[in-house]
């Protein structure tokens, strides 16, 4: 029998669904039905997501209705089965909720045994579909990590603007997370209020359970899922290289795209995510002390075998005024630069926005070398991490 959640339901209804599913089956408390999944799963007892949530006549179908939609979104392995007036406007409701099955609640032993076990079976066949098994599920996403020696060079402006780009050529399939875990922008950047961050989606439960995590992701209008920043400081030095290595490992089996804004330098956290980059994008603007941090942290990255199949070099804020040409800089870094962002005044004005510019749909030269990195993940295909261990690894 599948497990069972019943939420806003009376005496007789708590005792029929019992009955219909031999006794295997939470009840939650009393009260308004949680708006969202995570509050769902916070009032469940022994850590993990139902196979049938059963929502009962006692909650308004509003509620019911809106957490079903999220549901459907961000735990498609439950499904929802629902008690009310089955009329034609509350089906064809229910039907564009994602609901499974709609029941009267006159509905006897029988007819929830049946409704239960057919929800049941729906839950279990999208698990296995969503679900792959681990061993060869490993690395299915692309890792893109975003990393530069020097802070203000605009790492969480281009990792922004890269994952609304890819989520515009791959819908619901793009996740970005802030791993500047001290003072990271990436909720600021995109305009978005996180009840979630990034303590919460490597601690506890999300931390088991890959259908959780996703119920501690904040959703952008755009469709990009983010793991904002920590509220604090002290709240993000809790987060450990070993913390990022399982977020980026469970993130890569449900996404496609997973883009990686780091803080400044080589930090353990920066580290662990470079170690699970298929792609790095090496970030500098076009002066000489950047420039320059770039060339060292290269060398550093070389040194580490570090440095994944799919690596990017992208000049922003560049300004031919500046004194320093792109061939000055390729001549000073070693290697060959690959996109070329020129500074624009709309850039800063859509961070303060917290509007991408590549969600507010600008023509300008920055939007249009933004894009020509987009296109370099989008119109290629994932290069698979090699499977020997990192000498900073090997050697801890």
């Amino acid at each position: 029998m599948s497990r069972v959640v019943l939420a806003g339901a009376g005496d007789d209804l708590r005792a029929a669904v019992v009955a219909a599913v031999d006794g295997d089956v939470q009840v939650l408390p009393p009260g308004r039905l949680p708006a969202d999944p995570a509050r769902l799963f916070e009032l469940l007892t022994d850590g993990e997501l139902p196979d049938v949530l059963v929502i009962g006549p006692h909650a308004a179908l509003q509620e019911a209705f809106a957490l079903t939609a999220r549901l459907d979104v961000q735990c498609p392995g439950v499904s929802v089965v629902v008690f009310a007036d089955p009329t034609p406007e509350t089906w064809q409701a229910a039907m564009r909720a994602g609901v499974r099955d709609l029941l009267a609640p006159t509905a006897d032993v029988g007819e929830i045994h049946a409704a239960v076990e057919r929800a049941g079976s729906a839950a279990a066949g999208r698990r296995r579909v969503l679900r792959p098994v681990e061993e060869t599920a490993r690395y299915t996403g692309r890792v893109i990590t975003i990393a530069s020696p020097k802070g203000g060079v605009g790492k969480t402006t281009v990792a922004s603007n890269l994952a609304v780009g890819l989520t515009e050529t791959a819908p619901q399939s793009t996740v970005l997370v802030d791993l500047d875990v001290q003072f990271g922008d990436v909720a600021s950047a995109l305009g978005l209020v996180p009840e979630y961050t990034l303590p919460d989606a490597v601690h506890g439960p999300a931390n088991e359970d890959t259908m959780v995590l996703k119920t501690f992701l904040t959703q952008h209008p755009s469709g990009l899922y983010a793991v904002c920043g920590a509220e604090s400081p002290a709240a993000g030095d809790t987060v450990t290289g070993a913390d990022v290595t399982r977020l980026l490992t469970s993130l890569a089996r449900e996404f496609r795209y997973v883009v990686v804004d780091t803080a400044p330098g080589l930090s353990e956290q920066t580290l662990a995510a470079l170690d699970r980059a298929t792609d790095v994008v090496m970030l500098s603007s076009m002066d000489v002390p950047g420039v320059r941090g770039l060339r060292k942290e290269l060398d550093v990255l070389r040194e580490l075998c570090m440095i994944p199949a799919g690596r990017h070099v992208v000049m922003n804020m560049a300004d031919p005024k500046g004194g320093l040409s792109v061939r000055d800089v390729e001549t000073a870094i070693g290697t060959g630069v690959d996109v070329v962002v020129p500074r624009s005044p709309a850039v800063p004005a859509s961070t303060n926005q917290g509007v991408p510019i590549l969600a507010g749909g600008r023509r300008d030269p920055a939007a249009k070398e933004l894009r020509r990195l987009v296109a370099r993940f989008a119109a290629t295909p994932i290069v698979r991490p090699s499977r020997y261990r990192a000498k900073h690894r090997a050697a801890s």
